[in-house]
């Protein structure tokens, strides 16, 4: 399969698992970094062109890589250039949201820091409409909220611009789960706000989760396993069938928010997968609730 591919700097047997906010993971079978958009869409073409199944590998969040690894090519996008001009912060999708609240904060541009401590990149923000709660702690901002535009790379492999309307955004969802598109540039349009009102929000955002959730630090986890189930919570009900702490090889429902599957050591993606279809048999047994899952599978496991 390698010798096919013209792809600058391509390697192989690359283990995935370090690349994951989960780390776990085996290996791609071939893996290419991409440095800038030009890039990015090189290696999506060159893998279109020669059929050869590829991925997309941002922070690693919000998805669990099969321990056998995966089949094809991951492209791990590290395209990050970004610039400001007046209210508009304009970024490649292999930027980090973390750096984004960081370089608006400084520029005194409103609306990214209420996503401080999520590990996404602005492709995997746009991918799941990434959301947190306002400041008020009862209502949901979107990310979709602060886009204005954005550059993709179409299934037929034509570049274009699009606004907002075109990614169909819904709750963990939007277009891109539907059709093969690939985010290559994203401008936010910003609110002017002083510097130390943004940092002091996004201060009280860490806060918030720091007294909620796991440190991913010490208990890597790839975030919220199960979808939000309104007015009840997924968490709440893995609690209250008494699962709270369980735990599969090195796989635990942690014990301080059960929504979060976390890797308390060598654990493998078969621990949270079953760790994680118990979770929805008990769920279902005893309250007759569907634990859907929000992350993303993949690879082979």
């Amino acid at each position: 399969m390698a010798p096919t591919l013209t792809i600058p700097n391509l390697q192989t047997h690359v283990p995935l698992g370090p690349l994951t906010t989960y780390r776990i993971g085996g290996p791609a079978d071939l893996f290419v970094t991409a440095h800038a958009k030009d890039e990015l869409v090189a290696a999506v073409m060159e893998a279109r062109a020669q059929n050869i199944p590829w991925f997309l590998l941002g922070t690693g969040a919000n998805i669990l890589i099969g321990d056998k690894g995966f089949r094809g090519l991951v492209i791990h996008n590290q395209a990050n250039d970004w610039n400001i001009d007046g209210r508009r912060l304009t970024a490649e999708s292999g930027a980090t949201i973390a750096d984004l609240i960081e370089r608006s904060a400084v520029a005194g541009l409103s609306g990214l820091e209420h996503y401080a401590g999520i590990p996404s990149s602005v492709g995997g923000a746009i991918w799941q409409n990434l959301h947190f709660l306002a400041p008020d702690r009862i209502h949901t901002l979107f990310i979709e909220e602060v886009v204005e535009s954005a550059e993709i790379l179409d299934a037929n492999n034509e570049r274009r611009i699009v606004d907002r309307d075109f990614f169909e955004f819904g709750y963990d969802d939007s277009r891109l789960h539907h059709e093969e598109i690939v985010v290559l540039e994203v401008t936010f349009a910003l609110t002017p706000k002083p510097e130390a009102e943004i940092r002091q929000q996004a201060m009280e955002n860490l806060r918030w989760r720091a007294e909620r959730q796991p440190a991913l630090e010490e208990f890597p986890s790839c975030g919220s396993v199960f979808q939000k189930i309104a007015g009840v919570g997924a968490g709440r009900l893995i609690d209250q069938v008494g699962l709270k702490g369980h735990r599969i090889g090195g796989a635990q429902i942690s014990p301080k928010h059960a929504n979060f599957l976390v890797n308390v050591g060598g654990a493998t993606a078969r621990d949270v997968l079953d760790l994680a279809e118990l979770a929805q048999r008990e769920v279902r047994r005893q309250t007759g609730y569907e634990l859907v899952m929000e992350i993303g599978l993949v690879g082979e496991f």
